[in-house]
């Protein structure tokens, strides 16, 4: 990875990226992402989770809006110096604990998402859990060679993931570690406490989680993250990448 610095950012932030498979895909890791993330965890142990949609293998809860502005300021020059984006604004923002276990997992939930085809829709993940054995991890799909899916790539991509399936079979129960007959896996980020990564929603990716985490809801104790996604506006070519 490589450090870097942009003009603005908050002086505690421990700024490197890293471009990874063969599209070169940038994430940006910040380390020391807020100054107080032990208040963060107690925000969230305030509050109620519950289940949202059928893809996440766990709980969430909203983050409200106005806390991530001040991030959102200090992110701006780092989008539109990497990914070449400017006028950022929130979608959805959630505090996030895995909570099924890997012999529940649904089939969706055993293999790499996208979590947005758009290229202007950027992910920012925030670690939040003192376990930090686990993180996140970046794939290529075996055989398409993609590692994102654009608009353009994603039938391409279903049909062939649904060949696949029918050749192999599902992944057997269990988040995907590693690489597998369907994907190949090109990078993962470790989820430190009070890290942030940021990253194209449409990079192939799922997270990584040990097979004797703690699977409880309690934020205090389980695999706490706050998953923030943002649109931006292309600006033109990233200065960095």
């Amino acid at each position: 990875m490589i450090a870097l610095s942009f003009p603005g950012i908050p002086a505690h932030w421990r700024l490197s990226i890293a471009s990874h498979g063969h599209e070169s895909q940038p994430v940006v890791v910040i380390d020391g992402f807020v100054r107080e993330p032990e208040d963060w965890v107690e925000d969230a142990a305030l509050l109620s989770f519950r289940a949202m949609g059928e893809h996440y293998p766990g709980v969430r809860a909203m983050v409200p809006r106005a806390t991530l502005a001040p991030l959102l300021d200090a992110l701006a020059p780092v989008a539109r110096g990497v990914f070449g984006l400017t006028a950022l604004a929130v979608v959805d923002a959630f505090y996030s604990i895995v909570t099924t276990p890997p012999a529940a997992l649904a089939p969706i939930q055993r293999m790499p998402h996208v979590d947005e085809v758009s290229p202007t829709r950027l992910a920012l993940l925030h670690y939040l859990s003192r376990d930090d054995r686990g993180g996140t991890a970046f794939f290529r799909h075996r055989a398409t060679g993609y590692e994102t899916i654009d608009a353009a790539r994603l039938d391409p991509y279903r049909v062939a993931l649904a060949a696949d399936v029918a050749t192999h079979g599902l992944p057997a129960p269990g988040f995907i570690d590693g690489d597998t007959t369907l994907f190949e896996e090109v990078a993962r980020h470790r989820g430190v406490f009070n890290r942030a990564i940021l990253y194209r929603s449409n990079s192939l990716h799922c997270a990584a989680i040990p097979p004797d985490t703690v699977f409880t809801a309690d934020p205090m104790a389980g695999r706490l993250t706050v998953n923030t996604f943002l649109e931006g506006a292309a600006c033109g070519a990233p200065a960095t990448v």
